[in-house]
């Protein structure tokens, strides 16, 4: 009886453990697909340009849209890349918090203030990261054309 429940531990260690090993290397796989930092930061640069035109047109709440979601984007570099999502985290909690303060308080000339110093925030940063050939700069058109970015809104019509 003892060796019947020895052998029965045995075989149930060996399942758990096979089981722990393909979820491991599945949950590796998924890991593998997701967007470590270029990709994320793609859409982070095309919000940002879109949010100073909506800004700059009265859209307020697009610009806070715009802001929300430019943090979002960057959710998969919490697994892809833990030790640099953390930068990322202060930079929009700390530094980039002006800006969506400005938003909020519809604050045209406070908005502009905040929105040049978070490029230099980024320029900042991204040499600090080495990658200095990566500069921002305030384009002349928004990023996405097909946009209306002078609906009248506030920041506060965003969904929750």
């Amino acid at each position: 009886m003892l060796k019947r429940v020895i052998v029965v531990g045995v075989v149930v260690v060996s399942l758990l453990a096979s089981s722990a090993w393909l979820f491991a290397a599945e949950l590796n796989d998924v890991i593998g697909v997701l967007p470590k930092f270029a990709i994320p930061m793609r859409e982070v640069g095309d919000r940002f340009q879109n949010m100073y035109f909506a800004a700059k047109g009265g859209n307020w709440g697009l610009a806070f849209y715009m802001s929300k979601y430019m943090n979002n984007a960057m959710n998969p570099a919490k697994v892809t890349k833990p030790d640099e999502y953390p930068l990322w985290a202060s930079f929009y909690t700390d530094k980039f918090a002006p800006v969506n303060k400005a938003i909020m308080a519809k604050d045209v000339t406070a908005f502009e203030k905040a929105y040049t110093a978070a490029i230099k925030e980024c320029n900042a940063c991204h040499s600090a990261m080495g990658y200095g050939f990566i500069k921002v700069v305030k384009q002349k058109v928004p990023s996405d054309q097909g946009i209306d970015y002078k609906v009248p809104s506030k920041g506060e019509d965003v969904p929750k």
